[in-house]
């Protein structure tokens, strides 16, 4: 049996190939609803599938936009894609998924294949080390949005999570509860820019509630001195009496030596994270997180993405900052400590 074409569709419904054409890009403007439905019927009725690459030539456009997470295992990016994913879906987009471990090399491959599988738009948490190639394509109209990441050195739209409120208000409701030596916990080396604000988040707390900075009590760990680190940390003199960690990877790593010490949460010490892990609330004692808007990401990622690829005119880049969410458990104690300190009063219930 010969394959079904264009031709067959619009003989049988009894109008110009033209028309068809119209139908299949949705441009039904110039269509009346019974043209419409005589084609829907015959399409159905022949069982016809366009030739989609041929189709995309044509008109330019191939209705599928590419994903490129900095880290496919981490929650965070599996929430921002499903994001991504039911936004396209509802628009009639296809997604592209790819998994970039951080790692600038696999980055520039998938921006470059994606490209050649002529993708209408890229979602990226980008490593800042192809920034250059980005702003390039940019520039030539090549509509990218990047997230969770920011760069002062690259004009392109942005989603972010407000890190530094969201490290500020961590900080701030330890020092409500009676808290004033209070640890930060982050991964050393490069840091990537929401690590940065989550930390000035630390000290910003600190300077509005005039509590002096012991820098004995902030620690950038590695796999390597990770031990060695939170040893210095949680057995000197003066032990902090609560600890906050930047990223869910130290707060796994915090969690497993306070538990291998037997430092009881939150009776010896209190511990606030940013990122809700999927068994924050499943602990011993449930931890208090900083939540990230992450499917909230992904869908105005995809949002502002698809007004860029449909919109004839190019406005400037656009940068969204969305709220994070402090959601307060038993891990940094009760308030019992909150009166420790006249002056900072007691969060309300």
């Amino acid at each position: 049996m010969s394959k079904v074409k264009l031709k067959d569709v619009a003989e049988k419904a009894g109008v110009s190939k033209s028309t068809v054409s119209q139908y299949l890009n949705k441009r039904y403007e110039f269509m009346g609803k019974e043209t419409r439905k005589r084609i829907e019927k015959v399409i159905e009725d022949l069982r016809y599938q366009p030739n989609e690459v041929a189709r995309s030539l044509k008109i330019k456009k191939t209705n599928t936009i590419g994903v490129i997470v900095a880290n496919i295992l981490h929650p965070f990016s599996t929430y921002v894609s499903r994001g991504v994913e039911d936004y396209c879906q509802q628009r009639g987009y296809n997604v592209i998924l790819c998994n970039a471990d951080n790692d600038s090399n696999k980055e520039k491959s998938y921006i470059e294949m994606l490209q050649m599988k002529q993708v209408d738009g890229i979602i990226i948490a980008a490593t800042g080390k192809n920034n250059d190639l980005i702003y390039r394509e940019r520039e030539k109209g090549f509509p990218i949005v990047l997230f969770d990441r920011y760069f002062d050195d690259v004009e392109v739209d942005m989603v972010l999570s407000d890190n530094y409120q969201g490290a500020f208000q961590a900080v701030e409701h330890l020092i409500k509860m009676g808290h004033k030596n209070i640890a930060l916990v982050a991964p050393e080396g490069h840091l990537l820019s929401m690590r940065k604000l989550r930390i000035d988040g630390y000290y910003g707390a600190l300077k509005k509630y005039n509590i002096p900075i012991d820098e004995s009590y902030v620690k950038f760990v590695t796999t390597e001195n990770l031990t060695n680190q939170l040893n210095d940390l949680f057995r000197q003199d003066h032990v902090p009496t609560a600890v906050f960690t930047v990223n869910d990877l130290m707060t796994i790593e915090v969690l497993t030596y306070l538990k291998e010490n037997n430092i009881k949460v939150p009776d010896e010490m209190a511990v606030v994270v940013f990122d809700d892990l999927p068994m924050a609330s499943l602990l011993e004692a449930p931890l208090t997180v900083v939540a990230q808007p992450t499917y909230e990401i992904g869908t105005t990622s995809a949002r502002m993405l698809i007004e860029r690829i449909e919109s004839k005119v190019k406005p400037k880049h656009e940068q969204k900052i969305l709220p994070c969410q402090l959601i307060v458990r038993q891990s940094c104690g009760f308030r019992k400590n909150a009166e420790a300190n006249e002056n900072i009063p007691a969060l309300n219930a």
